[in-house]
């Protein structure tokens, strides 16, 4: 039987001292939602003492959450204590998460005091704490650089006063693997009650080794990690909740399991991304937009042929409709006619053969070959079966005013017209061609190339809709984006199934 982990999201507290990513109480809550339909089990939800703002953050964080525990963060201060207790009085599970610096450049420079001192002052947080609540987390700040003996005895003590969590942070991403799960492992065999505790971890990532610390913590007995979304967070980020899944989904000989809904990974991830204006890498492990993407040649035919010669997650596990073939002059035969029949167009192998020479050349000379290049290569004229075109588009739209949208439509020779109001003139004309074509679709992906040689170049769009359970994708080129964007929608109506 599988031991379970817990994960504790601390996105909403140590994610968010990242300067330019504070959120609002409304976006507070909003992510806090996702997180429990994610299904993490601990959220800490703030610091409440620290602002009026983090403070009123909690309570309504803990109005608006069911199941998980909403847990606020304090200093050894009774008064952080007696702040964090008032702001968690509407949760359904609450927790307060104190404690108190542990290694010697925290003892001497910090606080100017001695190791017992420290102790008292761990052990007097931690029962104050437990007036309040019954669920109490204790952190070791710095204990990544403290002594393993020292720790263990300031460990052994909060836990004798009711701690019934005890975090072993490496504050400052200093740890090797091997270093932090011998840290975890001697907590284990040495702290006397450590059985009536969970061990957690706390990694940040300054050296890169945030998520290899945690999985080492894991599997040497530590029973919760503290993590958060795309790993954001102060200085070069905290573990990421999505690595740390996947990992242990990946690895099921370990026999540990969370409670995470992979499949809601990617879109939380992007939107804890858009709402704090923190973009993901693109090469970030799980949710960055290459982490399924493949442009070496031998790599794209082995993909095709069986997707697990390259792949050990299904995208569609966290959330991601399908792998990327990204098209360069390091692509293969096979690549390039599974991008044409994804656009519709079958050929002979000798007409592959010849277009594949040609597109070669083209991608010599460009870092990017769009599918609109590769229906020129292939000779195919992207109008000529279209039974659905475009006869004009006249949008109005600006600061302050609603965008209005009319257009035609020829449609297998006969003319209609419709008009449409929208959240921007994309929108308006995109809700004007859906009044005439009365189908249930699903806009999917919109994605603008960028205008690189002047403000008269040619916009070009790419769109994925997904209409009767498939995904279809269209392309528009024009220099008017608005225009580009209403023919990359039509080009994907054009290849519905009839």
């Amino acid at each position: 039987m599988s031991e379970r982990l817990f994960i504790f999201d601390t996105t909403l507290r140590d994610g968010e001292q990242v300067p330019g990513c504070q959120l609002n109480t409304v976006e507070k809550i909003q992510v806090a939602k996702q997180l429990e339909a994610l299904g993490v089990d601990v959220i800490e939800a703030g610091f409440p003492v620290s602002s009026p703002g983090d403070f009123n953050s909690v309570i309504e964080i803990s109005k608006a959450v069911t199941w998980p525990t909403i847990c606020a963060l304090t200093r050894a201060v009774q008064k952080d204590i007696d702040v964090a207790a008032e702001a968690l009085k509407y949760a359904k599970r609450k927790r307060i998460h104190t404690g108190i610096g542990t290694s010697d450049s925290h003892i001497k420079y910090k606080f100017n005091s001695t190791r017992e001192e420290i102790i008292e002052r761990a052990v007097s947080a931690v029962k104050y704490a437990r007036r309040y609540v019954d669920d109490v987390e204790f952190y070791a700040e710095d204990a990544g650089r403290t002594d393993n003996e020292y720790l263990a005895r300031v460990i052994e003590a909060v836990i004798k006063a009711g701690a019934t969590v005890v975090n072993i942070p490496d504050t400052t991403g200093y740890c090797l693997p091997d270093e932090y799960g011998a840290k975890i492992k001697y907590l284990v065999d040495h702290v006397d009650g450590i059985d009536k505790a969970i061990i957690s971890t706390h990694c940040h990532n300054d050296l890169g080794m945030a998520t290899a610390n945690t999985i080492s913590g894991v599997l040497n007995g530590a029973r919760q990690v503290e993590v958060t979304i795309d790993g954001i967070g102060e200085r070069a980020g905290n573990t990421a909740l999505e690595e740390v899944a996947m990992i242990l989904r990946c690895h099921k000989h370990l026999n540990i399991d969370t409670n995470i809904n992979t499949q809601k990974i990617y879109p939380t991830s992007r939107m804890v991304s858009s709402l704090m204006n923190m973009p993901v890498q693109p090469n970030k492990a799980i949710v960055g937009r290459n982490a399924f993407a493949h442009s070496s040649g031998i790599h794209q035919d082995g993909v095709l042929k069986n997707v697990q010669t390259y792949e050990i997650i299904d995208p569609k596990d966290v959330g991601i409709d399908d792998n990327a073939i990204v098209l360069t002059a390091r692509s293969g035969r096979a690549a390039l006619k599974h991008r044409l029949h994804v656009l519709g167009v079958e050929m002979s192998q000798e007409k592959l053969d010849k277009v594949y020479e040609d597109f070669l050349k083209l991608a010599d000379k460009k870092k990017d070959i769009t599918d609109d290049d590769i229906m020129v290569i292939a000779g195919a004229d992207r109008n000529v079966n279209h039974h659905i075109k475009l006869e004009y588009l006249q949008v109005t739209s600006g600061v302050g005013v609603r965008s209005v949208a009319s257009l035609g439509l020829n449609i297998s020779g006969e003319h209609f017209e419709a008009a449409a109001t929208g959240n921007g003139p994309v929108d308006a004309a995109i809700k004007a061609v859906k009044q005439i074509i009365k189908r249930q679709m699903t806009l999917k992906e919109f994605t603008i190339q960028a205008i690189s040689k002047g403000s008269d170049d040619v916009g070009k769009v790419h769109m994925q809709v997904e209409y009767d359970g498939q995904m279809y994708y269209g392309f528009g080129a024009n220099t008017d984006i608005i225009a580009a964007s209403v023919e990359a929608y039509i080009d994907c109506i054009n290849k519905f199934r009839k």
